[in-house]
């Protein structure tokens, strides 16, 4: 009798299955960690590294094909090999007409970078393989000098546990009734830079001398720098635009508030918002208002209602059978319709967390994401923190008046960009 054989498959996560009829040359869906190291990458130990770390992440072996009513992940034979950096930052990964992995790492002198198609993972999954390769490409290159030592990375999560489908694991078959009036969000308009490509401007600030100050304001990080940036963009808005309020839109890593270790998606987003015509334009009123509105966001009931919206679209019947022309259709509106409801993302990824003794070996991480509009990523390794924009548009005055205004406070700030010959300069 001949064995048969059999493909290996799995669905794509409840808030993956948006993103691959939603993905275009202007915003491919693709994200970027980096990590910078204190010596030139080795290419054929990073290849090593990547082989290894392969082998725990085993869905990252695979490509994104359509069946007749769901997108799917199928196991490729794929070899993924890494390169020498010569893309311009997040270009496409999922084109369906080109089945390829949805990752890829490259290497520039003395960096290491990993981009991932969002439908793949969230941030914080796919932190777990950035770290894990890090933490293996380290091993391997300086094996002699941890020679008597015995780093331990900690993730502890088994290859089942990295591909749990965790909104299917919290969904409940029951109605929880979160939904708010929509607010018609100010938009950021202007001239755009050519060819599809966007700007990268990120701030490098240390961590002790920021702190305080957030601190200061009786906040959280996230919020301070929410707040900052609404006021930013309040500073740019036309008058005859001032009665439209500032939304941000701010993902949240559902794994802080559920157990999970999945490596895939698992994050919800709260809009939050800010009408600077009828309020204060002063930043400790904005942070207070903001502070009630991530309360009233982050509730077990509100954070199920996103679990259930989201798991409903897989366990509705009616939407189960509607075929994948006519759901890509539903998906495309359904995106337009969100898009209207927020006019930036702000997104904290928090601290990257290495073992003590491959430390030394790191200089530091950042995060960094594709967009049409402008949107603000951030995380923070030792004493770093690293605040990345990206941007579609031509004007940086947002970007300017956001750092500045920390510049103001006394916070120092070192600017770091792909504009102008990718130099340094303290701004």
């Amino acid at each position: 009798m001949k064995n048969k054989r059999v493909s290996e498959w799995s669905k794509l996560d409840n808030a993956a299955k948006i993103f691959p009829a939603n993905s275009k040359k202007s915003d491919t869906k693709v994200f970027r960690f980096a990590c910078e190291l204190f010596d030139t990458v080795d290419p054929q130990v990073l290849q090593q590294a990547l082989d290894i770390t392969l082998e725990a992440f085993p869905l990252y072996q695979s490509v994104i094909k359509s069946g007749l009513f769901w997108y799917y992940f199928e196991k490729s034979r794929f070899k993924a090999v890494v390169t020498e950096e010569n893309l311009p930052p997040c270009s496409t990964l999922y084109d369906k007409n080109n089945k390829t992995l949805l990752f890829r790492v490259m290497y520039y002198r003395k960096r290491i970078s990993f981009e991932v198609y969002h439908a793949l993972a969230d941030g914080a999954g796919a932190l777990q393989f950035f770290r894990t390769l890090v933490f293996h490409y380290i091993s391997i290159k300086y094996k002699y000098a941890l020679r008597d030592k015995s780093p331990v990375l900690d993730i502890e999560a088994s290859r089942t546990q990295k591909l749990d489908d965790s909104f299917q694991k919290y969904y409940k078959d029951e109605k929880i009734f979160t939904k708010k009036k929509r607010i018609k969000a100010y938009k950021i308009k202007g001239a755009k830079i050519p060819e599809c490509r966007f700007s990268v401007i990120e701030g490098v600030i240390p961590v002790d001398e920021i702190l305080p100050k957030v601190k200061e304001y009786k906040s959280s990080l996230t919020i301070f720098l929410a707040a900052i940036l609404m006021c930013a963009i309040n500073e740019e808005i036309p008058a005859r635009l001032k009665r439209k309020p500032v939304v941000l839109s701010i993902p949240v890593n559902l794994r802080n508030y559920y157990s999970s270790q999945t490596a895939r998606n698992f994050f919800g987003v709260i809009n939050v918002d800010y009408d600077f015509s009828k309020g204060s334009q002063e930043l400790s009123e904005v942070i207070n208002s903001l502070k009630e509105k991530f309360k009233e966001n982050l509730t077990p009931e509100v954070l199920a209602g996103r679990i259930n919206k989201l798991a409903s679209l897989e366990n509705n019947y009616f939407l189960r059978v509607i075929p994948l022309s006519i759901k890509n259709l539903i998906l495309k509106i359904a995106y337009v319709i969100a898009d209207r409801s927020y006019t930036s993302t702000l997104s904290n990824v928090g601290i990257v967390k290495m073992p003590d003794d491959i430390k030394p070996f790191i200089y530091s991480f950042d995060i960094f994401v594709s967009t049409d509009k402008i949107q603000a990523c951030l995380c923070s390794f030792g004493n770093q923190l690293r605040i990345s924009f990206t941007s579609a548009f031509v004007s940086t005055e947002i970007q300017r008046r956001f750092f500045k205004s920390l510049t103001d406070m006394g916070i120092p700030v070192v600017i770091e960009s792909n504009i102008i010959d990718e130099e340094k300069e303290a701004l």
